[in-house]
């Protein structure tokens, strides 16, 4: 990797650490790549978070359709609907000013083909103000990703495990084991690069094929549970800050254990309100 001198953080020019008001666009993302600078990515749902880790310099932030399970209460991705992407994206574009916002395209919303999902791609552009859209599949997706791409709207594709067909799966298995199931994922992200993609997602695929297939690529690959080499990683913020109840995944690092303070604050209020601690007389009105 290359390195990255505080002169050059201090001008602005990294994605991490960089200053500026403008937005990211996915020219910064494709510079990048070429400097050898890796980036977080983080999941965000609402312009209050978003806000936060803008604030904290995150430079790309996804409206991931995982908020079907840590948001809005699904089991699985696959319920979410397009009004609920379009709904959260737009809370995030307003909860943010230099990050660059990609909205997921949900199940159902562009596997009918090229024309479907241009139109379920124009809505989050023009309603939510998102700055791309992402899409899973590989070359199952590149005419969607071609005509996106020539109408003018950036994606960020996603292959190797695609939460949205758990169904085809039988659940949430590493992708791309074996020499077979390797060279397919390897033309999958071909393929997407290809068709104009200007990143993609790798998800739960080994280490050492994710390392290979970010050496082949000129376009970025972002890691989920993919190992070290990529160019990004991202993480559900849920389940970066320990909000998430129970098990994680084994390739998730809680970095805080919201999940507790959270409680504890509202333990800690319960407690106040019914022992008549508060409101106490600062709080109140005369």
């Amino acid at each position: 990797m290359t390195h990255v001198s505080p002169a050059r953080k201090q001008s602005g020019t990294t994605l991490y650490g960089g200053s500026g008001s403008r937005r990211i666009t996915v020219r910064d993302i494709a510079a990048a790549k070429e400097r050898g600078e890796k980036w977080p990515m983080l999941t965000a749902y609402d312009a209050m978070t978003a806000s936060v880790f803008d604030q904290a310099g995150i430079p790309v932030m996804l409206v991931g359709d995982s908020m079907g399970n840590c948001h809005l209460g699904y089991e699985s991705t696959v319920p979410v609907t397009m009004d609920e992407i379009a709904l959260l994206s737009a809370a995030v574009v307003r909860g943010t000013r230099r990050a660059l916002i990609v909205a997921d395209l949900p199940f159902g919303s562009y596997q009918e083909g090229p024309v479907q999902a241009l139109r379920s791609a124009t809505r989050l552009v023009k309603e939510a103000g998102a700055g791309a859209v992402k899409l899973e599949g590989g070359e199952r997706s590149a005419h969607q990703i071609e005509l996106l791409v020539q109408s003018g709207i950036p994606v960020m594709a996603h292959v190797g495990l695609t939460p949205q067909s758990v169904n085809a799966f039988g659940g949430y298995p590493v992708q791309g084991r074996g020499e077979e199931a390797a060279q397919q994922l390897l033309r999958d992200a071909k393929t997407v690069q290809d068709a104009g993609a200007f990143a993609v997602v790798l998800e739960l695929v080994p280490a050492e094929l994710a390392a290979e297939v970010t050496r082949s690529l000129h376009i970025p690959t972002v890691g989920i549970g993919a190992g070290p080499d990529c160019d990004a990683q991202v993480l559900v913020w849920t389940d970066m800050a320990g909000m998430t109840d129970g098990r994680v995944p084994r390739f998730v690092k809680q970095y805080a254990q919201l999940r507790q303070s959270l409680g504890d604050a509202a333990r800690a209020f319960a407690e106040d309100v019914v022992g008549g601690a508060y409101p106490a007389e600062e709080h109140s009105f005369h």
